[in-house]
């Protein structure tokens, strides 16, 4: 199930990103003033635990390195330095799951809580795991700047992998699909795997066999409650998040009853045509709200009721319980929902 990101100026992430350019950027000797210029955050509140900053924020300091810096490592750096112990929850959750399996499906599930700039996918496939960047393309339209990004990204996903692993655990092989830049070199020096250039799109690509293996802090126990705690944060972002939030507001108010985008619309004191609209700027549509609200449900009432999966498709609208479980598989598929046979 696809999920919308956050908008790129909501303050809800720790720092952590910025920070972390804007060391590298300063080892180069640039000022922290100056990497911050047009962020509207002071070098000192980097610190200040209370400090909530924007994709919109984070991607200005990156226009600035690309201004000011003139080492084509510094994405690379900055991906190699972001290890998951700085994103929190988000971070623990990835860190305590059973298996690398786990791993890649929370990151994804997840991933609305890692001040994300673009949105990410993987695939299983018999003899590898493929990490993808569906809106890449769209996501930063200045090609310079999604150099920037992809690079950073990839490099940290190396560093990610790592830290759940407790080893290296590089890629087979990554791939980009513009043509090999002068920095070539530096790929595979940080990636630690072939890289190939002028591809149809970004992968990065695993080996099938190690999504078995055992991180090294897997703990049953505490990924069960940090994954909870998770669910509450992605909950709480969905539901304060421009027209969307007011929709997933709306539709969450009388479980099992769910209005019509007219209605919904109404409510809101604009026409399906505007919500729709609306919606669409955001990077979202009515039916995938409807959809993310009754996997939340469906998830919920797994957990805390004795109902029967019959019991609940009737109170999430569905047909019959068949295209219920036809949902659960979907949902657990794609984002680890809560099956009744895996209580």
């Amino acid at each position: 199930m696809a999920t919308r990101l956050p908008l790129h100026n909501e303050r809800i992430y720790a720092p952590y990103k910025i920070a972390a350019l804007v060391e590298v950027l300063a080892e180069q000797g640039i000022a922290p003033a100056d990497s911050l210029k047009g962020t509207g955050i002071d070098p000192d509140a980097l610190g200040d635990t209370s400090l909530m900053t924007s994709v919109r924020q984070y991607t200005a300091v990156c226009k600035n390195a690309l201004t000011l810096s003139c080492h084509p490592a510094t994405p690379f750096e900055v991906g190699s330095r972001l290890h998951l112990a700085a994103y929190g929850m988000y971070g623990y959750a990835l860190m305590s799951c059973l298996s690398l399996r786990d791993y890649f499906r929370l990151g994804v599930k997840y991933h609305r809580l890692a001040t994300p700039t673009l949105t990410i996918a993987w695939t299983e496939y018999p003899d590898k795991a493929v990490w993808t960047f569906p809106d890449a393309f769209v996501a930063m339209p200045s090609a310079e700047l999604r150099q920037f990004l992809m690079e950073q990204q990839f490099a940290q996903h190396v560093t990610h992998l790592q830290d759940v692993a407790g080893h290296s655990c590089p890629p087979m092989l990554a791939r980009f699909p513009y043509p090999a830049p002068a920095h070539a070199d530096l790929y595979a020096q940080y990636l630690g795997c072939p890289c190939e250039f002028g591809q149809e799109q970004y992968e990065l690509i695993y080996d099938s066999a190690i999504l078995g293996q055992k991180p090294q802090l897997a703990h049953r126990h505490s990924a069960a409650l940090i994954q909870e705690t998770c669910d509450r944060l992605v909950g709480q972002a969905k539901m304060s998040v421009g027209v969307s939030g007011e929709v997933y507001q709306i539709l969450m108010r009388e479980p099992g009853v769910f209005p019509g985008m007219e209605a919904v619309g109404e409510a809101l004191g604009m026409t399906s045509r505007t919500l729709r609209r609306h919606l669409g700027a955001e990077g979202t549509s009515f039916g995938a709200i409807l959809d993310d609200v009754r996997f939340s449900l469906a998830n919920e009432y797994l957990k805390t009721t004795r109902m029967s999966t019959d019991d609940i498709a009737l109170l999430l609208g569905f047909s019959d319980g068949a295209n219920f479980r036809r949902a659960l598989k979907r949902w657990n598929g794609n984002e680890g929902g809560v099956s009744r046979g895996e209580r």
